[in-house]
């Protein structure tokens, strides 16, 4: 126990080191904990996830629930305007041709039959917010092309989520209504941002009582975990809320509140001491959960690592092409156009969603889950 203490906090003195190392030499330092967490993990067998138990997804679950509220703070609305054309766009495209190529190669090189590669293929549409979000703000792109990505993580992450769940629906039923899985996808986003707005402009309004008890620096969070926990149980998406939870908080004055009498003396906004302890609280869980999502990572036989590699290299060849041919608007410089494309990593809703086949009895459950 106390090696694993030690351990703990030398971690973290390490994590600021590579922050500090992040200046100097540009190398994110979510790339070095990830491969701190491949070392001790699948190469020396130091530690497994199952040493975790339940204790690490849970982690996981609540890092990417911080990451994206923090993440939704650092939004501007005017910003968010401008690029939600072409972060719907890329969000689709590169969703649909990510599924495709995955789909295509798990159907000829893994021996998968159609419906188990389609949903490998959808399962690893997505993007990962909780590896993004912290390597945008570590490479400091330019406010429009953030937003992008942020939001594009979000949006795709609702994607394979509703279209795994269609797919294994489709395998147990036999079919499913093309009208009703739109919707789902539209409601799931749709709802859940209006959770979020409204739980926002709501905190917003008591965060002065709340203020008035000691202790309650913490109490912000806290009323994220219970809008992001209501949101999942009401069959929307969690991730979408706590992001807009975050959005509301920091540009409520873009929405006129204060044309509603009194309201302008009820609403006691974000200071710098808030998102400072946000700012902090994600740099600690970011450490530990990109140690885990290292550790988690599986090495198995050489097939399946050379057609991950595969997969990954014509994915980002893939996106390539289309952020060259998204991002031709002056406001993208080459350098952001550049890391957008290599933007594509997959994290705790790959992961998660990977395990559903098998425990639905899909055939080829086992390999998606590898």
């Amino acid at each position: 126990m106390s090696t694993t203490i030690l351990i703990i906090g030398l971690m973290l003195f390490f994590a600021h080191f590579l922050s500090l190392q992040f200046s100097k030499t540009n190398i994110p330092d979510v790339l070095v904990l990830m491969l701190v967490g491949i070392v001790i993990g699948p190469l020396l067998g130091i530690v497994t996830p199952a040493d975790f138990g339940k204790i690490g997804s849970l982690i996981a679950t609540i890092a990417l629930v911080v990451i994206l509220f923090e993440g939704g703070t650092t939004l501007n609305l005017d910003v968010l305007g401008k690029s939600l054309g072409t972060t719907g766009l890329l969000a689709v495209v590169s969703f649909v041709l990510t599924a495709a190529i995955v789909a295509s190669i798990g159907f000829l090189t893994l021996g998968l039959e159609l419906l188990p590669a389609i949903l490998l293929g959808v399962t690893l549409g997505n993007t990962s917010s909780s590896v993004v979000i912290p390597m945008v703000s570590s490479l400091r792109l330019s406010e429009k092309p953030a937003t992008v990505l942020v939001l594009e993580s979000a949006l795709t992450d609702v994607l394979s989520i509703v279209g795994v769940f269609a797919l294994l629906q489709i395998y147990m039923q036999g079919d499913v209504e093309p009208g009703r899985l739109v919707g789902s996808v539209m409601a799931s986003l749709i709802f859940a941002a209006v959770i979020g707005v409204l739980g926002g402009i709501g905190w917003l309004l008591v965060l002065g009582k709340v203020r008035g008890f000691p202790n309650t620096i913490s109490s912000t969070l806290a009323f994220v975990f219970i809008v992001y926990g209501l949101t999942e149980m009401l069959g929307f998406s969690g991730a979408v809320a706590a992001l807009a939870l975050g959005f509301s908080l920091t540009n409520f004055q873009k929405f006129n509140l204060y044309r509603i009498p009194n309201v302008d003396k009820n609403i006691v906004p974000l200071n710098e001491t808030d998102l400072a302890f946000y700012s902090e609280a994600v740099f600690l869980l970011k450490t530990y959960f990109f140690v885990y999502l290292g550790i988690s990572i599986h090495f198995s036989e050489a097939l399946l690592a050379v057609t991950a590699i595969s997969m990954v290299l014509m994915v980002y060849a893939m996106r390539l092409v289309i952020t060259r041919s998204i991002f031709r608007d002056d406001s993208y410089s080459l350098r952001d156009a550049a890391i957008t494309s290599m933007m594509a990593p997959k994290g705790l809703a790959a992961a998660v969603l990977a395990t559903l086949p098998l425990e639905n009895g899909v055939a080829g459950g086992e390999m998606i889950r590898v």
